[in-house]
């Protein structure tokens, strides 16, 4: 029997961890790729050029940068126990880099910066984050489906 601190864990199963993980890439990506959207209503001219190229970018540094830190995520949740606590979907550094990156939005939306760099940096990231969780979403599937737990595609 579970003793103090311990029964209030959360504990879930990797699979779960794994949905966690692809759910909050997919959820952040469309929220930063919303927001660059919303903004776009602002700009008038140029709007198309910087969609295509924010887009574009998004895709290499998904494929290039975010693809590698997604299988890292996922093979470190693979080998995590089931009843891990769910907060250990991501490692501590992880966490930090998270609330650096979220407290980097709330300057940079605050900031002088142009309506049209903001707007372009939100659809870049958003569209690399939303590409890059496949990835999880592959591995959640697959631990689901009962195929293969190791690396996704």
């Amino acid at each position: 029997m579970s003793t103090g601190l311990s029964r209030l864990k959360p504990g879930v199963k990797r699979r779960t961890h794994l949905l966690l993980s692809a759910f909050l890439w997919t959820a952040i990506g469309f929220l930063l790729v919303a927001k660059g959207w919303l903004r776009l209503d602002q700009l008038h001219e140029h709007q198309f050029i910087l969609v295509v190229t924010a887009f574009a970018l998004g895709i290499i540094k998904s494929r290039l940068v975010l693809d590698k830190a997604a299988r890292r995520a996922i093979d470190r949740i693979l080998i995590l126990k089931d009843g891990t606590c769910l907060g250990a979907v991501y490692s501590f550094k992880t966490w930090a880099l998270v609330l650096c990156m979220m407290g980097m939005g709330v300057i940079l939306r605050n900031s002088s910066l142009p309506t049209m760099l903001i707007c372009f940096i939100s659809l870049t990231i958003g569209c690399s984050l939303l590409l890059s969780s496949r990835l999880a979403w592959t591995a959640w599937f697959n631990t689901n489906s009962g195929k293969r737990e190791n690396k996704p595609g």
